[in-house]
This record gives structure tokens, sequence and C-alpha cells, in this order.
């Protein structure tokens, strides 16, 4: 329950700041042009609000609504999720929305889109200015790489040190790293001191991402590092400094390994209905090989740690001046990145991944982390803009088409059409939101 409570605790600030940069890009651009803006809500207030307030001498309505799916900033004369068509029946007045030109209009629709860019770039400038990087590049990775059944088809080895993809240099084992390697032709690795080139087929990022084992993970070496007194491998006699030879008979290459092992054999004892499970294992001490029979403790557990490895770190501090351009730099990357990813969504499988909140909330730590909160909220921001940008009635992007369009035709769409259309995305969005908490319930459940 704490730890439900810290999420979720992590996701409402985080939807709050980002709904109030989002909602206050809108609200800045309206001003600027002298727009009246009605309404500035974080959440919505359907029948009623938490909280509002109207300063005096303003036109504008503060408040905080219970329905926390966003926000709004209800614009004088434009037909937004406010649905104010009695306002539109009503002659145009100098202050609304649609008696502005029409580039100060899409000034205003792409505001809010344009602040949770920039927030987020300003946030990850933060994080690099106060925690700077730490990392182990991939090149200081020398027992090198574990690679599953499908990479090893393709030509991938244990051990191969990742060096490039397509020309581009590998310097981190991150999810920049894996796009890296899916959207390649052609990956250098070093093998045995000597460079290998392996040629790709086409890959889907959605389809690596979800294989068990993983396609690529970092390679532990099999040797026990520590063991419980009482433990499993403890009571069979493995000592510290062993290393695994064979499981059930199966080589053992690498710590890895012996962690999917344990995996497989756990999964068939639950089916079996059992609390334990029991293996044969070979290790090696001094040259010396010993079969033992080792049982499991509760939870399927062996009471040791192994393929420890003490890998250079590298470490990069930023001074305030310097962490911008780098904070640029990350935040375009992950811009990119996001972007790339999204023809995923508009599959079979991407749908099906797709999450709501449950999702987003997962993504935060279980225990408060200033750090990774801010870096997910970064991230969120990121989306947030991609998401506002698509062409989608209803969205930022749907309102900034239309615009774009009576710019280039020199003719406005109808009244009544842009009415129609709101509707139509309104009930595609509220459509996505119920099935991306729909596979939140599903994958709870099962």
């Amino acid at each position: 329950m704490e730890t439900f409570l810290i999420r979720a605790l992590q996701l409402i600030l985080s939807l709050s700041i980002l709904v109030i940069v989002h909602e206050g890009g809108h609200f800045l651009f309206a001003r600027l042009f002298k727009i009246r803006v009605e309404k500035f809500y974080i959440f919505f207030d359907p029948w009623f609000s938490l909280f509002k307030f109207k300063p005096k001498n303003s036109e504008t309505e503060y408040g905080v609504g219970w329905l926390p799916l966003g926000g709004y900033c209800k614009i004088a004369g434009m037909i937004d999720e406010s649905m104010d068509t009695e306002q539109m029946k009503q002659p145009p007045q100098p202050w609304e929305f649609r008696s502005k030109p029409a580039w100060q209009r899409l000034l205003v629709m792409v505001g809010g889109v344009l602040m949770n860019f920039l927030l987020a770039l300003f946030i990850y400038s933060m994080i690099l200015y106060a925690w700077g990087e730490r990392y182990t590049a991939l090149s200081d990775m020398t027992y090198g790489m574990k690679f599953n059944e499908h990479a090893q088809q393709i030509g991938f080895r244990d051990g191969d040190i990742l060096k490039s993809a397509d020309g581009k240099e590998l310097t981190r084992f991150d999810m920049d790293m894996i796009r890296s390697i899916v959207e390649a032709r052609e990956v250098t690795v070093l093998r045995d001191g000597e460079e290998k080139r392996i040629l790709l087929p086409e890959l889907s990022l959605l389809d690596v991402a979800q294989e068990d084992p993983m396609f690529v993970s970092v390679l532990y070496p099999n040797v026990v590092d520590s063991v419980l007194a009482e433990g499993g491998l403890a009571r069979a006699g493995v000592q510290k400094g062993d290393s695994l030879v064979a499981f059930n008979g199966k080589p053992l290459n690498s710590w890895n390994e012996f962690q999917n092992e344990i995996g497989m054999l756990r999964a068939q004892a639950e089916l079996d209905k059992k609390t334990s499970a029991e293996f044969s294992l070979v290790y090696s001490r001094a040259g010396m090989r010993d079969t033992v029979h080792v049982v499991t403790d509760a939870n399927f557990k062996v009471g040791a740690i192994g393929g420890l490895v003490d890998y250079k770190e590298t470490e990069v501090d930023y001074g305030f001046l310097a962490s911008f351009p780098a904070g640029v730099t990350l935040g375009v990357n992950t811009l990119k990145g996001y972007v790339s990813d999204m023809k995923y969504v508009f599959t079979a499988e991407g749908a099906k991944s797709l999450g709501g909140f449950g999702t987003i909330g997962s993504i935060f730590p279980k225990a408060w982390d200033w750090q990774r909160f801010w870096e997910m909220t970064a991230l969120l921001s990121v989306m947030l803009a991609v998401m506002n940008i698509l062409p989608i009635p209803a969205l930022d992007g749907g309102h900034v088409l239309f615009l774009l369009y009576e710019i280039i035709a020199r003719r406005k769409p109808s009244d009544k059409f842009l009415e129609y259309a709101q509707i139509v995305g309104m009930f595609l969005l509220f459509g996505l939101l119920i099935w991306a908490n729909f596979n939140d319930v599903m994958r709870y459940l099962f």
C-alpha cells in the first residue's frame, strides 16, 4: 500500500506540473495577443470543482478539477473541450480567438507543446547539473554481452563487445543502444580481440523489447560472489569463488544462464504446486569439479549472489552553463527516439502494449527518488508534447491542422465542421483512454 501511495503521489505531482506548463503555454500566447482566457484549470471539472477563485479585476477563473485526465484553458471564441457553442453564435468580439489573425491563433495552439518541450530540455539540463552522468561504457564491459537465442541465430555470440551500429558508435547500455541495433543493417562487435560485422534482418523494436530472456543484456560471469550460511547452495557445499559449470547436465557459461534456469525451474514447480525445487549442479573450485544436489529455499531462492564485476564507471559532471547544451542534446535525442517508436503504436501488438495511469505510475520508483522523479517527468513532458501535436481533432495538433489549411487555402473551416470534428476527436481520445486503462486492468488480473 505504501508503494502504491508513493507512486500515486509522484504521478499526481508530475502530471500537475506538466498540465500547468502545457496550459500555461496556451495562456501565455493568448494573453500576448490580448485574447481573453475565461478559465485556467488543472484537471477537469465536470459538474463541480475542488477549488476555484477569480482574482479581482481579472477575466480568468483559476481552479482545480476533480477528474485527473489533464487540464484546460478555456479561451474565448474557440471551439474546444468546453463545447461552448452558444458563445460562437454571438457576433465575434475583438478579444476573441476567432477574431485574431491565423498566425496568432497558430502560436496560441502550439504554445502548450512548445512549453512542454522547453520544460523537458530545462529539466534534463538541471538533472545533468545536479547529478551529472554516471554510466559504464560498453568498451569497459570486458566480459561483453549476453544474447538470447534469437540474437544468436542472427550471429551474435555471448561475450561480444558491442562497438557500432551502421557506423555509429555504441557507447552505453540503454534503450538508445537497443534502438540503434534494431534499426541498423550492420552491427560491429569485438570478439576474441577481432572486429566482426553482423548483418541484421529487419527487426521490430516492440518485438525485441518483449523477448524473455532479453535480446541483449549485460553478461555476468558464472562465479559465486557470496553465499548465505543457511542457503541452498551453502548447504550443498558451494563457496564464494566457485565457478558454476552445469545445471541439470546443461553447460553454464554465465550467471545469466544460471538465473534463467532457476526461473524456468521455478515456473515448472509453481505449475506443480510445489514451494521449492531441486536440481543438480556442477561447480569448479581450484580446477577441481564436483557435482552436488541443491534444494532451493522458500520462494525458490538459492541463497547466493554471483556474477558481480567491478567495471570502471565513467563520470561526467557539468557546470551550470555547460549543462544546457548537454540537456538540449539529451532532450532532442529523447524526442527522436520517441517519435521513431511512434510507428509501433499503430500496429496490433502496439495497441495491446498501450498502458494507462497504472502503466505510467509504474515507471516511477517505489521509494521517493528526486533524480528518478525528474527523469520521468522530463520523459513524460516529451511524450505529452508529441501526443498533443498529433493531427487528431480535439488535440492541439488537430487545431493546428485546420489552421494550416486556413493559411494555405485562405478559407476558414465552418464552425459547424469544427464542432463535429471536436466531438469526433473527443470520442477517439476517450476511447483510447478507456482502452489503455483496460489493458492495465487485464495485465493486473492476468
